[in-house]
């Protein structure tokens, strides 16, 4: 049995806490932010995390847009199962009746890592045209031996019940997460940021959802797949991301009509967190280049 993070303890101070609420969907309730106005900017993270991992960005956004970021399904606050369980298509669909259920229409998606897979399955097969911007983004599978070790590991981890639990008590050592982030990233953030993974990787529950959610994705298919999608996308990548080469973004890059690519210096696979305003600047200048509207400024708030 696994125990998932708990709002009312682990929550407390959860970073934008004033803009959470709850939402029902078919076997899910969401945790969901919800900030500002104008047209809707959809905020999607990776693996392991959850909204926290906006915590600085989504605020500059929201000046301008309404700004709208969930704990993915086995993440965070978010609780229950999609149907079809933690696949790429089934939490894509998830999405879709999440974004049903808030009676929205996203004018662009900024999804990180797998999150940004997440964002394109969506636009691929619930008709979402927005723009999507993709920080370090995971659309391909691992290079060689690993694209087949990976998953299967991964999978052993699923179904051994042991494994969430083993995991949440490491993370709970001192300094155990921050040495983590450090090497399987290559990106160094904030204390308060650090502070929040630990939170939520001390639960066996968001542990096993990372793990679920790593065991049961087919990017295979979603390679196959990209030359279909029909919507402008910026791929934006580290020079250090640590679990992610580079290299990766320009394969996928090439695969999708007219994407265009920005690599940045000196920063990890949590770009976005440990440069809020650069990553706040090149997503709105993307949106100002798609005309989306109040989104001209590239300026800080």
């Amino acid at each position: 049995m696994t125990t998932p993070p708990r709002w009312e303890t682990d929550g407390r101070d959860w970073p934008n806490r004033e803009a959470s609420r709850f939402v029902e969907t078919a076997g899910l309730r969401w945790h969901v932010q919800i900030m500002g106005s104008g047209p809707v900017l959809l905020l999607l993270h990776g693996t392991g995390a959850a909204t926290h991992s906006w915590r600085d960005l989504a605020p500059l956004f929201a000046g301008r847009f309404t700004v709208i970021a969930p704990d993915l399904p086995g993440h965070g606050f978010t609780t229950g199962r999609p149907e079809g369980g933690l696949s790429l298509p089934s939490m894509a669909r998830a999405l879709a009746d999440l974004v049903d259920a808030l009676n929205v229409a996203p004018a662009m998606t900024v999804g990180h890592s797998a999150g940004a897979a997440i964002a394109v399955q969506l636009g691929l097969d619930h008709g979402v045209r927005a723009p999507i911007v993709a920080f370090n983004p995971a659309l391909l599978p691992f290079p060689g031996l690993a694209a087949k070790l990976f998953p299967a590991m991964a999978k052993m981890l699923f179904v051994n019940p042991f494994a969430p639990r083993i995991f949440a008590g490491i993370a709970r050592g001192s300094g155990e997460v921050e040495r983590f982030l450090v090497r399987s990233t290559g990106s160094r953030i904030d204390a308060a940021g650090v502070g929040h993974y630990a939170r939520l990787l001390g639960r066996s529950g968001h542990v096993a959802g990372a793990i679920g959610m790593m065991a049961n994705w087919d990017l295979e298919t979603l390679k196959r797949r990209l030359p279909e999608l029909d919507t402008p996308v910026l791929l934006v990548h580290g020079s250090r991301d640590a679990a992610i080469p580079p290299s990766a973004t320009h394969a996928a890059a090439a695969l999708i009509a007219g994407a265009q690519t920005e690599m940045v210096e000196g920063l990890g696979h949590l770009a976005h967190e440990e440069r809020p305003d650069l990553a706040a600047a090149l997503v709105r200048r993307f949106a100002a280049d798609h005309a989306i509207a109040n989104a001209v400024d590239t300026g800080a708030e």
